[in-house]
């Protein structure tokens, strides 16, 4: 009986992986710093409230706006090299017959069966051919630009719900704590969350994410304690 060999590299997760880690990171990072900075500046709980959601809103524009400007440049750079691969593959195919060929002698094989291999593989597909094996675009690394504007957006908003609704039952004098302590939790488990989903090692991610958002959150503290903003 032949037993199936399954991989799962999980590969095809980063576009969105990146996006929206990235997103729910900063959404509860500096939602929690700018809450827990005005926090200890003696704000009033109805301005924090309001700074609260100003960041969730304006934070998940800014994402949205970058992640799809961002990506939009690099989609629109792959467009280019393969506009430029297919003119050099109209204009001189047995050019670039000779560079497939090359590239995979590079990689081990003889030059038999390397020309074979391109010959082979360009009557299959020419332009992919190249694509994936000399300019490394393929289906999976191909750029999404509004795919990641929206992962961002969601998980930026989603990512600083979770501040602002601690921000808002949570008694004053507590606050600050409270919002440090629930803040570092949920970012350990979503760094460890994030590196399981895409096949690492859980513990150096969540270790990782929670030493630098202490710092941040250290610093807004520090910032705001320097002030007395009282309503």
């Amino acid at each position: 009986m032949t037993v199936k060999h399954r991989e799962n590299h999980r590969l095809e997760h980063l576009g969105w992986l990146r996006a929206a880690v990235l997103g729910a990171n900063d959404g509860i990072i500096s939602t929690s710093s700018l809450l827990v900075g005005i926090a200890a500046a003696h704000a009033s709980h109805s301005n924090m409230i309001l700074t609260g959601l100003a960041s969730l809103v304006a934070g998940s524009m800014s994402m949205a706006t970058g992640e799809y400007v961002s990506v939009s440049s690099q989609a629109d750079t792959e467009k280019a090299a393969l506009k430029l691969e297919k003119a050099e593959l109209a204009h001189d195919p047995e050019a670039e017959h000779r560079e497939l060929a090359n590239l995979y002698m590079q990689r081990g094989l003889d030059r038999s069966l390397a020309q074979a291999v391109a010959t082979q593989l360009m009557a299959h597909d020419a332009i992919g051919t190249h694509a994936r094996d000399e300019l490394g675009i393929s289906e999976i690394t191909q750029a999404r630009p509004l795919q990641a504007a929206l992962a961002s957006a969601l998980s930026f908003a989603v990512g600083a719900a979770m501040p602002l609704a601690i921000t808002a039952i949570t008694p004053g004098r507590l606050l600050i704590g409270v919002l440090v302590a629930a803040t570092l939790v949920g970012l350990a488990g979503l760094g460890a969350l994030a590196a399981k989903t895409g096949g690492a090692p859980a513990l150096p991610a969540a270790i990782r994410v929670t030493c630098w958002s202490a710092l941040a959150m250290g610093s807004t503290v520090a910032i705001g304690s320097a002030f007395n903003a009282s309503v």
